[in-house]
């Protein structure tokens, strides 16, 4: 019997189908799951004793419960509060109520505290007072920024007290800038690795001051170089360094391209995975790592008044 083998065939695979043309613009910022690290590598998690923290989200933000801040800080608490402060960036104490002499005493265990000639004043020189809302002319809200990062060494830190709160609106947000750096595509973090900006205090303040407001300061704050890629003092983590408010260009790139990475960078800060968002009663005091963060006042409550106090506590120059 002769076996007659098949003949082969080609298999046939249906052709993909066509599709047109199309792209969206350049230096956008796409779906897709985002690496939401919170510590550093290596970091060594501990228990804290001697107060609850409280998360309010997966990556920044954690509320403290246990802490009376119109005491003076015992060595130990001041020790696991600046330890909750590096893991979650930004600390929220409830119904705190502190007198501006007392906020001034916390500010305190961290440093030296800046004043600030272009803010209005408080109770004392280093206090400075938000009245918002009503007749008052917006200022310093609806924007992504970290403070005064046009000093030489830009604060450490800042400690908020709201004194008086709108029936709605008026939230602050933060968003971890490590987190957005994290996320950078390799090849913008290859661009920016060693690269410098300079910042300058009068693009954040021209828009609601004149020049002869402005010029009497310009000696005392002149342009300052920081790096865009920050290294954080105590944690080691690389932060974005640039924002809107006053980071100006990056030395050394044409203007229209140093426009456009930085227009790239300063949105990282939009991204909702990376922020976390407070709303205010009257009382409540938040203390941020102004290295690693940027914030965002909402400016959502006028004809309502919002009335709050900060300080600032003095910083390094950043490396």
């Amino acid at each position: 019997m002769t076996v007659t083998e098949p003949t082969s065939q080609p298999v046939s695979h249906p052709q993909e189908p066509a599709l047109r043309e199309a792209r969206v613009p350049a230096d956008g910022m796409y779906e897709g799951r985002r690496v939401l690290r919170r510590l550093p590598d290596g970091w060594q998690e501990r228990p804290y004793e001697l107060v609850d923290v409280v998360p309010q989200g997966r990556l920044i933000g954690a509320e403290i419960r246990g802490a009376d801040l119109s005491k003076p800080l015992t060595p130990a608490l001041r020790e696991e509060l600046n330890r909750a402060l590096l893991e979650w960036k930004v600390l929220f104490f409830r119904g705190a109520d502190i007198t501006a002499e007392q906020q001034r005493a916390f500010a305190l265990n961290w440093g030296d505290l800046e004043t600030n000639p272009l803010l209005a004043r408080g109770s004392a020189e280093d206090v400075v007072r938000f009245d918002k809302g009503g007749s008052a002319t917006p200022t310093y809200e609806n924007v992504w920024h970290a403070d005064v990062t046009f000093r030489e060494r830009p604060a450490l830190g800042a400690v908020l007290q709201l004194r008086e709160v709108p029936p709605y609106g008026g939230d602050t947000m933060w968003a971890d800038m490590a987190a957005a750096y994290d996320n950078l595509p390799d090849a913008v973090k290859e661009r920016i690795e060693g690269a410098r900006a300079v910042h300058d205090f009068i693009p954040g303040f021209a828009r609601f001051y004149g020049p002869g407001q402005l010029a009497p300061h310009q000696d005392r704050f002149p342009p300052v170089t920081h790096p865009v890629v920050r290294t954080h003092p105590e944690t080691g983590r690389k932060m974005l360094f640039v924002n809107t408010s006053f980071t100006t260009h990056i030395v050394g790139m044409e203007r229209a391209e140093s426009d456009r990475l930085l227009g790239f960078l300063v949105r990282q800060a939009h991204v909702p995975e990376y922020q976390v968002r407070f709303h205010w009663q009257a009382g409540d005091v938040a203390f941020w790592d102004n290295r690693a963060t940027q914030h965002y006042a909402v400016d959502d409550y006028a004809p309502q008044r919002r009335v709050a106090e900060r300080v600032a506590i003095a910083g390094d120059r950043p490396y």
